[in-house]
């Protein structure tokens, strides 16, 4: 008996890939920076600090005002973050241009959807959702979905496997080093884009492909082997 081949999947990173986020993840980090007692960042300053999820922002919003804290600090910072951040959510977050317009043809041909982000997993759903997007992926998964997170390879394999793929028909698709690690760790091929958060151009860590706008992901996809 021939076994049917799975769907063909497509896992997106989310800040920075789907959405062009920093208005409002930087707006939340000076309302904690605020709360604190110290200066705002301008969103120049605080741009390429986004990535790598809310905790590791305030950290680095922290680093620039050369301020420390102890870890039950930035614990409490996190979930003053988190919840200010889930009440205005998505305030001047959008999608990035052509991104609906991708989806509908990869999902016109077979394809499926999944996210595999470092952001917490409540607050990615609640975003994909004021956007209008959450119902066209299988899985949503976060930094805390599983025992692992970005950049191991297990974070994009159990993304992989809840959306009921298979990692050889599957391709992630990123804005950051952190990703493309992701989906090397995990032997998958990697789009990557180039108008997200990364401190060095993205094309310096070697993705399979580099897409400017997203009505290149059709061509760049194309170009990769799948079975």
């Amino acid at each position: 008996m021939i076994q049917a081949l799975s769907a063909p999947l497509l896992v997106f990173d989310l800040d920075g890939t789907l959405a062009d986020t920093a208005g409002d993840l930087i707006a939340t980090l000076n309302v904690i920076l605020h709360r604190e007692g110290l200066p705002p960042l301008s969103t120049q300053e605080a741009k390429p600090m986004v990535g790598a999820g809310a905790k590791a922002l305030i950290e680095r919003g922290l680093k620039a005002s050369g301020v420390t804290v102890s870890e039950a600090k930035l614990e409490e910072m996190f979930d003053a973050y988190l919840a200010y951040y889930e009440a205005h959510i998505c305030e001047v977050t959008e999608l990035y241009p052509g991104l609906t317009a991708a989806l509908d043809r990869f999902e016109q041909a077979g394809w499926i959807f999944a996210v595999c982000t470092n952001k917490i997993e409540h607050p990615s759903r609640l975003l994909l959702k004021a956007l209008g997007i959450d119902t066209r992926f299988r899985a949503i998964c976060g930094k805390n979905t599983f025992a692992f997170s970005k950049p191991h390879g297990e974070a994009l394999l159990q993304t992989i496997a809840r959306a009921g793929g298979d990692p050889r028909r599957s391709l992630m698709v990123g804005d950051t080093k952190v990703d493309i690690e992701t989906a090397r760790n995990a032997a998958v091929p990697v789009v990557a884009v180039d108008f997200g958060y990364t401190d060095q151009p993205i094309a310096h860590y070697k993705p399979d492909h580099v897409i400017s706008h997203y009505d290149q992901l059709w061509k760049a996809v194309a170009a990769l082997p799948f079975d």
